[in-house]
């Protein structure tokens, strides 16, 4: 039995999820992670790594994701709002290059799980935005990947205008997803 609902996404594979909040005067209970409860949503991932990232209004993070060894993640928001961004990068797919959004947040307590030949970005919504997630592969820098958030012909739209938006110099200066080649293997 799980404590958690699965809700619909628009492209194949990713899996967004809202658990159960148990609250009363006190404040609020929440399972956020049960590795049989992924299971019986057919997430069969085992995590190895957990990531805790800190953000302001109007950051930008992405569009990262990792190959050899691939990693697929499970992104929740534990303070603040994001607009989570998920791309398919999955070479052959019918969805390739293609994007959709999710708002995880402290209220919605939603948890997105980023299968592996997925990109993962998110835009922070609110003053601050601590964003908590586990990988299935310990993180690599030789196997690190990127492309440029703001690459026109993915086309994300980003709730953030574009004056506000807060980007690492590595996500300014990545290439378009165009560019990535041969670098999509996903071993």
């Amino acid at each position: 039995m799980t404590d958690m609902e699965r809700l619909s996404v628009r492209l194949e594979g990713p899996v967004l999820l809202q658990p159960a909040v148990h609250g009363d005067g006190r404040g609020f209970f929440v399972e956020t992670y049960r590795q049989s409860s992924l299971r019986a949503f057919g997430i069969e991932d085992d995590f190895v790594q957990d990531n805790h990232s800190r953000s302001a209004r109007g950051v930008i993070r992405g569009m990262h994701f990792q190959v050899d060894p691939p990693a697929a993640k499970l992104v929740r928001c534990a303070v603040g709002a994001i607009a989570d961004v998920i791309v398919d990068l999955r070479p052959g797919s019918e969805t390739f290059g293609q994007w959709e959004a999710h708002e995880l947040s402290d209220e919605n307590m939603r948890v997105l799980y980023v299968p592996v030949g997925f990109a993962h970005g998110f835009a922070v919504l609110t003053d601050v935005a601590d964003v908590i997630y586990k990988q299935s592969a310990e993180w690599s820098a030789q196997s690190d990947r990127g492309f440029a958030p703001e690459d026109p012909d993915v086309g994300i739209e980003w709730p953030i205008p574009t004056a506000e938006r807060l980007l690492s110099a590595r996500d300014r200066a990545a290439p378009r997803l165009a560019e990535l080649d041969g670098r999509l293997a996903w071993s």
